[in-house]
């Protein structure tokens, strides 16, 4: 079998990407599956998931949904043995899911919190460690986790420590995992996108007081769009990327400059 010479070409590998219904996780799915990939899409609300399974099979790559609540690892243990049973095998992991709630800190609950902290970061880990597993055992293996720059940043004007603190944690466990992984054949790396057009911004960008000063902080002076972040994601899950991991792709139009 000829083998490509781009290393940018992800033909015959099988791609898991978490969250992949909508947003900046479908556009990463229609990336990846573009670069050759076939996808498994890993969804919590089943119109979404399938809908994205039809937009792959569009453009004629293999897709297949997985309905998985990553909050719970028996769900996300049970998607993994799907996952596998199903396409064979995984080379690549797109842990995307994420949710963010704008409370303060001193009107947050129990539950603002722990279901932010369960979906972002728990969710994350029981995907690496199910995932991982299955990587490990096949001794080859590529990760990417989707934080924020509210992982390095304090956003302003608007109220979420919730999900900073677990995005923090994404890129820590990141650099965590790539250090315990690296020498057994997985890569682990992380994208920390900015302000992008997408559902978890829309409430936001609908704020003159919040967009305004999101845009003036932005040196490029725009809201990214969803396939800044897939382009970046599908770099990291390439072999263009082959001597980065515990890295943390920041793709932010500047804002972390100033």
């Amino acid at each position: 079998m000829t083998m490509s010479t781009n290393p940018m070409d992800l033909s015959g590998k099988i791609a898991l990407v978490t969250g992949a219904g909508r947003g900046i996780g479908l556009a990463i799915a229609e990336t990846l599956a573009r670069a050759g990939a076939d996808i498994a899409v890993a969804e919590f609300h089943t119109d979404t998931g399938q809908a994205a399974v039809a937009h792959i099979e569009a453009l004629g790559r293999r897709a297949a949904f997985f309905e998985t609540d990553v909050r719970t690892s028996a769900s996300v243990e049970a998607m993994t043995a799907a996952v596998v049973a199903h396409f064979g095998h995984i080379d690549i992991l797109v842990n995307n899911a994420g949710i963010v709630k704008n409370i303060a800190a001193e009107e947050s609950s129990d539950d603002d919190w722990l279901n932010t902290i369960n979906v972002n970061l728990n969710g994350v880990f029981w995907c690496c460690r199910a995932v991982g597993q299955h990587m490990l055992a096949r001794g080859s293996g590529v990760i990417v986790n989707i934080a924020s720059m509210s992982g390095i940043i304090v956003n302003k004007p608007q109220p979420q420590a919730a999900y900073n603190v677990s995005k923090a944690g994404v890129i820590m466990m990141t650099k965590s995992l790539a250090a315990e992984w690296s020498g057994r054949g997985i890569r682990v790396n992380a994208v920390s996108p900015g302000y992008i057009g997408t559902e978890l911004t829309k409430v936001g960008l609908s704020k003159a007081e919040w967009s305004s000063v999101w845009l003036e902080n932005t040196p490029q002076g725009r809201i990214g769009e969803p396939a800044d972040v897939a382009n970046a994601v599908w770099y990291l899950a390439s072999d263009a990327a082959s001597f980065a991991t515990g890295s943390n792709l920041v793709i932010d139009g500047g804002y972390t400059a100033w």
